[in-house]
Order: C-alpha cells, then sequence, then structure tokens
C-alpha cells in the first residue's frame, strides 16, 4: 500500500467550507477510482489559520496515476482550493506503508 500526503495551510473562515469539500467531492471522487484504499484528514488550528494534512492511501502507483495523471508527485489543487490556502504543497510526498497496526 502506498500512502500520499498533501499538506496545506488555509485561512481560517475557509476550514469548514474545505472539509465539506474534502467530505462531499473529493473523496466520493476518489472512491470511485479502482485502487483507493481510503483517506484521513488531520487537522491543526492555529491562531488565524489552519494547517491541515491529508492522507491518501492506494494499493499501488498505477492507482494513483488515475487520480493525480502521469506525474503523481505533484499536488492536485482545485482553484477554488487555492483560493481558501494560505500556503500549500506544490508536491505530495508518497511513502510505502511498512506496516499498520493492527495489521489486517
Amino acid at each position: 500500500m502506498i500512502s500520499r500526503q498533501w499538506a496545506g495551510v488555509l485561512k481560517a473562515k475557509h476550514a469548514e467550507e474545505y472539509m465539506q469539500h474534502l467530505k462531499e467531492e473529493l473523496f466520493p471522487k476518489l472512491s470511485s477510482i479502482s485502487g483507493f484504499c481510503g483517506a484521513s484528514i488531520l487537522r491543526k488550528d492555529m491562531e488565524d489559520a489552519v494547517e491541515f494534512l491529508i492522507i491518501t492511501n492506494w494499493e499501488s502507483m498505477e492507482a494513483i496515476r488515475k487520480f493525480a495523471g502521469e506525474n503523481p508527485d505533484l499536488a492536485v489543487v482545485p482553484e477554488e482550493v487555492q483560493r481558501m490556502a494560505l500556503q500549500y504543497d506544490k508536491q505530495v510526498r508518497h511513502y510505502e506503508v511498512a506496516y499498520s497496526y493492527p495489521d489486517k
């Protein structure tokens, strides 16, 4: 399994709107892609902003390419999210999941 990780800092006033985007638009879209295994949203509230770390899990890099295209290291950040953000990763990080607990 491959873990794909992306981080961004959003304006605090857009935090709930972004969460809604993830839950209602992005994750359902990813769920329709063969090889998508699940996702997590990590959130850190800051003074005037909210940092998000989005982790998606995939069966393979081939499955990730179905979403991200031929260069899977580039972040896929829609314009609406770019407008909400103060800063965001232009590239993602991929890690092979060596072990998870409980082991399934």
